[in-house]
């Protein structure tokens, strides 16, 4: 065998073909998914977008720059940015300038771009093209290191990562993109509806110093807002999609009914859903009526111009109009349905989100791209101004310094001799050296100084900017309302009801109710002021009727709006509205839960947590009865169906007894029946997935179990309650914070007095308590009325029982939920 071959199979390094195929499918997938196929969230491009639109900047196609071949403007980007083909690079940039696809068109096309009913555009070598008025703003101060640049594929040029984006393009224009396991799908908005959403957010900031709810940009941004109009069908698909990211509306066609004579009508439409074709919907329509599928048609032609579409179908004599219009609807394209799937990247990581998270994404970017605009003009700022320094300086002694300088043999010894003699900087010696003979005028001085002083107080107020958040917010609002006041125009998509779509929602009042459930989880809803609030001791009022085998197992107070997450024994969990649970009156027995959620077999509701947005760095935390702890992101549980899902992974002999809305950084107390309890910062248990078992919480001793858990919050102090109705409150400085998985510390002195606890709950001074015993008495407590007392003590007596009764479950009456009692007053029927 010869040296070369022998080197050869040195060089050949066997793989296991699996493995290879795994690594190199990731690979691709991840540069579909970075590097091709998904907007980034900040300027809403795609790396192809956004290097056709800095090829055309570097080429100076500005609005009032003549029309480059669009060959050109393909060739520059291909060569220079994007090694992929050139037939790809022309349609995204044909996309760009087509007034049906972009409701802000951001390339000017001066040729055929395509049209509405398919016909593609001419070669590229036959259109030109520049930049459009509006794609200025999205590279304005491109050069003021307002992005970062990194270097090309052949790195012989740099490019941005982002453009610097004046408005927030990914909501305006929309986009659309599949790539290796995931797509998106975006629709376009109004300018000013999407501007003023972004302004809301400053305002909110500014005036009250407060996060912005995603329920306030509904009613700012109304919905998606077509370039060629078209009407949206309802707004519970757009408030969906809008609040979680995903969503499905439905658009229709304008269209009107005109009479041609006495006894024909004919439909005009004029105007068709997002993406159709016209030609396509024209020659279904014709198809459906030679099949006859479509009835009463007797002549169909489109007679759409450059001034807008007009299809206009003549109708039979004896056809009725609206008959034919719903089966236009039905059949044909001219109503379709338009899928949200608001993903973008995120720091290069795709994420799906909703429109408070994309603008405040975008808020951020521009944020960034104004303090470093600002940091550039003052650093330029500051460098003129050391200049100016020195060249006043310099005419003070200005006699001196022309003999220093004739005297020296170059500019080199001159530029050393003036800063070593008079103290000037390099920069200010080179500048002085350089300086003409003109300067040394008396007018040419004025005017040095003048810009000095303009350039004091320009420094002045650049760096208040960069000091003050607020000016800087103020900046962008105001940079934003200059374009707005450019480029907006009327929404030409209207939002109309749903003929088949009731908005039950916005027919419901908005407010506070008492959910009550039996241990057979009987649930019913009834207006938080019900009940009124009695003296310690009493016996209570009567709270529900019951089977005679059944009890009252707990109660929920929540808001009629809200989600409420269901979650049972078996670590499920289910969701429904609080409005949807139906509303029975005091005495009554309530609705079996079987008949709101699909439970399986064996499952109880074991906590109910209400949520009104499922919102990033919000965490549920899960307790089971053998001290087991799970904390995952609340953002999971955004998507339940009627059939629920997996929520926690529990063993046979366990169940899930407690779970809490956790900010990601609150510390948890856990407690057991025989009164002991440990307390933990949440960090201790790193968020896991939806279906993982978790970790112990706390050790138990044998023959105890958790009974309840809490989050600790600074002015609250923990209220606990035995089942013989005996309770204390205990200030939370007494439970020290310690690791989650011990015994914990003894937190309340178990008698046969008292009896084990059967809860433990939150509490101050200006809040009210629920409790229930196992008759279905419920008596409501000011917490005031309750006595604090030390950790190791048994409480005092909170509620009378008969011998055979207990104390069963509590429940918490907030600050709010009293302010809102207080407001409803006898109207709501408070029982006296």
């Amino acid at each position: 065998m010869d040296e070369n071959n022998m080197n050869k199979e040195q060089n050949i390094k066997p793989v296991v073909l699996e493995s290879e195929m795994k690594d190199s499918f990731l690979s691709y997938a991840m540069s579909v998914i970075a590097s091709r196929a998904l907007p980034d969230v900040r300027d809403g491009l795609k790396p192809v977008h956004r290097r056709i639109l800095y090829a055309m900047n570097e080429l100076n196609l500005s609005p009032s720059s003549a029309y480059k071949k669009s060959a050109r403007i393909v060739g520059d980007t291909m060569g220079k940015y994007h090694p992929h083909g050139d037939s790809s690079i022309y349609d995204a940039m044909v996309r760009l300038a087509q007034g049906f696809s972009m409701r802000y068109p951001l390339v000017d096309g001066h040729g055929n771009f395509g049209s509405i009913d398919g016909d593609s555009a001419a070669a590229a070598r036959y259109t030109e093209a520049k930049l459009s008025r509006i794609s200025m703003e999205m590279i304005s101060d491109i050069d003021k290191n307002t992005v970062d640049f990194i270097p090309t594929y052949d790195e012989e040029n740099k490019e941005p990562v982002v453009l610097p984006s004046r408005f927030p393009n990914l909501l305006v224009n929309g986009t659309s993109g599949i790539a290796v396991g995931m797509a998106t799908n975006i629709p376009p908005h109004n300018l000013g509806e999407t501007i003023d959403g972004v302004i809301k957010i400053i305002d909110n900031h500014i005036n009250e110093n407060r996060k912005t709810e995603v329920e306030e940009l509904l009613n700012i941004v109304k919905g998606p807002d077509f370039p060629l109009g078209a009407t949206i069908l309802g707004v519970n698909g757009i408030r969906q999609a809008y609040m979680t990211g995903r969503g499905r509306i439905i658009v229709r066609s304008d269209v009107s009914i005109e009479p041609i004579d006495n006894s024909r009508d004919r439909i005009v439409v004029t105007s068709i859903p997002f993406q159709a074709n016209k030609s396509t919907i024209v020659k279904k329509i014709a198809d459906l009526v030679k099949e006859k599928k479509l009835e009463g048609i007797s002549d169909i032609r489109d007679t759409s111009n450059r001034n807008g579409i007009k299809i206009i179908i003549d109708l039979k004599r004896d056809a009725n109009s609206n008959v034919v219009l719903n089966n236009l609807y039905k059949y044909t394209p001219l109503q379709d349905s338009f899928n949200f799937n608001m993903l973008a990247l995120v720091n290069n990581q795709p994420k799906v989100l909703n429109l408070l998270q994309i603008l405040e994404h975008y808020l951020d970017h521009q944020k960034d791209v104004v303090r470093r605009r600002t940091q550039f003009d003052l650093d330029k700022a500051l460098k003129r101004s050391h200049i100016l320094e020195g060249l006043l300086k310099a005419l003070d002694f200005i006699d001196e310094i022309i003999a220093l300088i004739r005297a020296s043999k170059d500019g080199p010894q001159a530029r050393e001799r003036l800063m070593e003699t008079y103290g000037f900087t390099f920069e200010q010696a080179q500048a002085i050296v350089e300086m003409r003979l003109r300067q040394l005028t008396g007018l040419e001085r004025e005017r040095l100084e003048k810009e000095y002083e303009e350039l004091r107080a320009l420094i002045e107020e650049l760096t208040a900017i960069l000091e003050n958040e607020s000016l800087l917010y103020g900046l962008i609002k105001e940079e934003l309302l200059v374009v707005k006041a450019k480029y907006n125009d009327e929404r030409r998509t209207a939002i109309v009801l749903d003929p088949g779509e009731i908005d039950f929602e916005d027919l419901i009042n908005d407010e506070m109710s008492v959910i009550t459930m039996t241990y057979m989880d009987y649930i019913k809803r009834l207006p938080l002021c019900t009940y009124k609030s009695q003296n310690r001791g009493g016996r209570g009022i009567m709270g529900m009727q019951m089977r005679d085998e059944d009890i009252v197992k707990d109660l929920f107070i929540t808001n009629t709006h809200s989600n409420l997450l269901y979650f049972t024994n078996k670590g499920k969990v289910y969701v429904n509205k609080g409005y949807e649970i139906p509303e029975a009156g005091r005495t009554a027995k309530g609705t079996a839960i079987v008949n709101l959620l699909s439970l399986e077999g064996g499952e109880k509701i074991a906590a109910v947590i209400p949520i009104q947005e499922f919102a990033e760095g919000s965490y549920l935390t899960m307790i089971t009865k053998k001290g087991i702890l799970k904390r995952t992101s609340i953002t999971e549980f955004s998507r339940i169906n009627k059939s629920g899902l997996r929520a926690l992974t529990i063993r046979e002999d366990d169940e899930l007894i407690a779970v809490l809305n956790t900010s990601g950084d609150n510390n948890i107390f856990i407690c057991t029946r025989n009164g002991l309890g440990i307390a933990f910062n949440e960090n201790d248990v790193r968020p896991m997935g939806r279906t993982a078992a978790g970790v112990r919480g706390i050790k138990l001793n044998k023959n105890d179990y958790a009974v309840g858990a809490n989050v600790l919050k600074e002015g609250y102090e923990l209220l606990f309650v035995s089942e013989l109705g005996f309770g204390k409150r205990t200030d939370i400085d007494a439970f020290a914070i310690q690791k989650r998985g011990g015994k914990g510390l003894r937190v309340y002195k178990i008698t046969d007095r008292t009896g084990p606890l059967t809860g433990i709950s939150l509490v101050k001074d200006t809040e009210e308590v629920m409790l229930i015993n196992s008759s279905g008495v419920i008596i409501r407590l000011r917490a005031s009325d309750i006595s604090t007392l030390g950790r190791v003590t048994q409480g005092v007596k909170l509620i009378n029982l008969n011998e055979d009764e207990k104390v069963i479950s509590m429940a918490k009456i907030s600050e709010e939920q009293l302010s809102y009692e207080e407001e409803c007053g006898e109207e709501c029927g408070i029982e006296q």
